[in-house]
């Protein structure tokens, strides 16, 4: 009796349908001709299965004695509502809070996440770890200070491009 094709993978595995751009259906195939393997390959690459691979939360020295914090991909951080992710390079982001929001609040928030962490979360539990230790040492040594970014209305760059063609 034929139960089908061999599987592709050994673990737990189930079908699912996307739509894709051309251009990235170019780019799978030359990571794999079969797409499934290639969209595995191209995870993995952006996000290694051992946590040990990565850095979770890393602290970016953007000028002398001044860095910022980025992160990881975190679907517990985007449980905080307040909290704002801005994605500056493939799966890392920087850290923002809004205006008026107390920096021990996250401190606070990240505490109170990792008590709903499942225990084969690992990426989670390193990642929301790694950022409260972070954020506790910096603010018991006194280096941890808010500063303000300038966000522009997208819309006023058609206002731009036009004023600049008159």
């Amino acid at each position: 009796m034929n139960k089908g094709r061999p599987p592709k993978f050994k673990e737990a595995r189930r079908p699912v349908t996307v739509t894709l751009p051309e251009s990235t259906l170019a780019r799978l195939a030359t990571i794999d001709p079969d797409r499934a393997r290639a969209i595995v390959k191209a995870s993995h690459a952006a996000m290694p299965g051992d946590v040990k691979e990565r850095k979770p939360v890393e602290l970016i020295e953007v000028m002398p004695g001044l860095g910022i914090i980025m992160v990881g991909p975190s679907r517990y951080l985007q449980k905080i509502k307040w909290l704002r992710l801005i994605e500056l390079a493939p799966l890392r982001f920087l850290v923002t809070i809004p205006t008026g929001t107390a920096v021990d609040s996250l401190e606070l928030e990240l505490v109170d996440l990792l008590q709903s962490v499942k225990p084969d979360e690992e990426w989670e539990k390193s990642l929301l770890e790694d950022l409260r230790d972070l954020m506790r040492n910096l603010r018991l040594e006194g280096k941890l200070r808010k500063a303000e970014l300038l966000f522009v209305d997208t819309t006023a760059l058609n206002f731009v491009k036009r004023r600049r063609r008159a």
